[in-house]
């Protein structure tokens, strides 16, 4: 279930109510009269959720599920389990989407006031002018939130936090000694879209960000809250500015990111790694305890623990170095017979 701090509950809504919302047709001998309270993903899906199952591999899961109903591809039909009501539709995400956004929706600040009256504020806050604090957020003591920065609904942050001048903070639980610089957005929705029948149609982000205790946040960086999994910054971890991090991204303790770079949905960052700037991970990548990735380096695939990786797409740092020497001979050979 999305986190109802941050998340208004629209349904229930009958799963008849959700086929004809998304064009879907029911199995024969489905019970549309069915109430669906909320959307899951797959892993997550209880009783009462609608989820989906996109990819033909994951149908094993899908015969474990204990969803209430599910939006399925008519080739994968035969694999929802009899507890389970299929909504067959060609484009199962897309119907996802469209579901998601009928049952929840992110809360709104409803106060007039710039701090608001059901905001709770610990002994020694200090709130420069302009800031706002939105509907039931928490902020412990001793934290400074700057001049024109904006506190969204729900939102938890810590004891002796620091947060700059019109940074966003929304959808976010954050711990003790967390600094945010200026102009830093922290919890916008991740960059989630899928072809629905009339073209590309956004996905709601349902998650969260989580930053752990002595977490440091540059000047524009933007961390996206997840689609529906968190996206989860280690303690102690130190982040520069003008970094993307997308949503469902996990980040160990104690690592450093260089400015500029760029991580994709889904990644997975062990404890301890160093990025240079300008850095760029694919998404669903794994990057192993301690690793270093080299300023500008390409990350396409999986990095083992301990290794120092540079170079696009990016290989092993001594293995790249002998390429470009190489490389750089090469050239030098041909442009001295070219001249001769």
């Amino acid at each position: 279930m999305p986190d109802p701090r941050f998340f208004e509950d629209l349904g229930p809504v009958s799963i008849d109510d959700l086929a004809k919302l998304t064009g879907s047709q029911l199995a024969p001998g489905s019970d549309g009269a069915r109430q669906i309270r909320a959307v899951a993903i797959l892993s997550r899906a209880e009783v009462g959720c609608v989820t989906f199952l996109s990819d033909p591999r994951r149908a094993d899961e899908l015969a474990g599920t204990k969803a209430s109903a599910c939006f399925v591809h008519p080739r994968q039909a035969q694999d929802v389990p009899k507890a389970c009501v299929g909504l067959i539709t060609p484009s199962p995400q897309a119907a996802y989407a469209v579901a998601a956004g009928a049952l929840h929706r992110p809360r709104r600040n409803t106060s007039d006031s710039l701090v608001s009256p059901t905001a709770r504020l610990e002994p020694d806050v200090r709130i420069e002018p302009g800031a706002v604090i939105g509907d039931g957020a928490h902020i412990g003591a001793r934290t400074t939130i700057g001049a024109g920065a904006v506190i969204g609904p729900g939102v938890t942050i810590g004891r002796d936090c620091d947060i700059g001048a019109c940074a966003v903070v929304g959808f976010a639980v954050i711990g003790d000694r967390v600094r945010i610089y200026a102009g830093a957005m922290i919890g916008e929705a991740g960059f989630g879209a899928t072809v629905g029948a009339t073209g590309l149609i956004d996905i709601p982000q349902l998650g969260r960000v989580i930053l752990q205790d002595g977490v440091t946040v540059g000047a524009g960086a933007c961390l996206d809250r997840g689609a529906f999994e968190d996206t989860i910054v280690g303690e102690n971890t130190k982040i520069d500015n003008m970094v993307q991090i997308a949503h469902n991204v996990r980040i160990g303790r104690n690592c450093a990111i260089a400015a500029q770079t760029g991580i994709s949905g889904s990644v997975v960052i062990g404890d301890g790694v160093q990025f240079g700037g300008r850095a760029g991970v694919a998404d669903h990548v794994i990057i192993g305890e301690g690793a270093r990735i080299a300023g500008a380096a390409g990350i396409m695939r999986d990095v083992p623990a301990g290794e120092t990786w540079g170079g696009y797409p990016a290989r092993p740092i001594k293995k790249w170095m002998r390429e470009v020497a190489w490389l750089s001979k090469m050239a030098a050979r041909r442009g001295d017979g070219a001249g001769a």
